[in-house]
């Protein structure tokens, strides 16, 4: 069955919507602490849901096109990071625990608040049958390029 390009379009939009739900209900239902690299995964989707609603509009080959090549960022960050947790290359030094405290005062470093806990981006804080997140952000993002790629074919 072959879908139309507005087909394409809203289950592309809904995916992305449904993966920023996810996070979001991971994170203030599920209580998992984000990482700096989990937070990079949501800005490419976020900017997904305004392109497909875009495409809706303007029926331009454009929008879905620039939705592919945002989906193919949000594939490199969930490479990256999926590297990152299984320890194959560093991470930032944001979010691996490399900052400079040397300015910080004694009472500063035991000064802890929970709620803004610092967590490391080489470690993985949910996984399902050794998938963690960001693995599964990799196969999500692949899917999105193959169906933004369809969708801008059918423009």
């Amino acid at each position: 069955m072959t879908q139309t390009r507005t087909q394409l379009v809203v289950l592309a939009t809904i995916i992305s919507a449904g993966t920023l739900a996810g996070a979001f209900f991971l994170q203030h239902v599920g209580g998992l602490i984000p990482c700096e690299m989990c937070f990079w995964h949501r800005y490419p989707h976020a900017i997904l849901i305004g392109l497909g609603l875009l495409a809706l509009i303007w029926r331009s080959p454009l929008p879905a096109l620039l939705a592919a090549s945002v989906a193919a960022i949000s594939l490199v960050i969930a490479i990256y990071h999926s590297g990152v947790e299984r320890k194959w290359w560093a991470g930032p030094d944001s979010c691996t625990g490399g900052q400079d405290l040397s300015g910080l005062s004694g009472t500063d470093l035991l000064d802890f608040n929970a709620a803004s806990a610092i967590v490391n981006c080489d470690e993985v804080s949910y996984a399902l049958f050794g998938m963690t997140l960001a693995n599964a952000n990799v196969f999500v993002s692949l899917v999105l390029i193959v169906i933004w790629g369809a969708a801008a074919r059918r423009t």
